[in-house]
C-alpha cells in the first residue's frame, strides 16, 4: 500500500509563489509517474502537471506552462510543485497522485490534498 501525504499549501498574494511537496511511503514506491492535480470549489479536478519516476519526463497542463516546475527526488521519495506567478485562478485543493500503471490513464493513490489560496 502506497501513502501520499502533501505539504506546503497556505495563503499567498497574486504574483507570489508556493512550494508544494509530496512524500509518499509504502513497502516499495516504484511508480509509472508522479502528478499533481487540483480542484477548485465548484469544479472538477483537473490534472496541472505529472513527471515520470524514471527519466523524469515532465508534463503540463497550459494554464501553467512557464509558471509551475515539478520535479521528484527518488532516493527521498518526494515530488514537488513549484509555483511562482500565482493567480486567484490557481485558488484550489491539489492533490498529489501516484500512476502505478504504465498502459492506464488512470492514477492509483492519492494524498489527502493541500490548500492554497491566492488572493488578488
Amino acid at each position: 500500500q502506497v501513502q501520499l501525504v502533501e505539504s506546503g499549501g497556505g495563503w499567498v498574494q497574486a504574483g507570489g509563489s508556493l512550494s508544494l511537496s509530496c512524500a509518499a511511503s509504502g513497502r516499495t514506491f516504484n511508480p509509472y509517474a508522479m502528478g499533481w492535480f487540483r480542484q477548485a470549489p465548484g469544479k472538477e479536478r483537473e490534472f496541472v502537471a505529472a513527471i515520470r519516476w524514471s527519466g523524469g519526463s515532465t508534463n503540463y497542463a497550459d494554464f501553467v506552462k512557464g509558471r509551475f516546475t515539478i520535479s521528484r527526488d527518488n532516493a527521498k521519495n518526494t515530488v514537488s510543485l513549484q509555483m511562482k506567478s500565482l493567480k486567484p485562478e490557481d485558488t484550489a485543493v491539489y492533490y498529489c497522485a501516484a500512476k502505478t500503471r504504465i498502459y492506464s490513464p488512470n492514477y492509483d493513490y492519492w494524498g489527502q490534498g493541500t490548500q492554497v489560496t491566492v488572493s488578488s
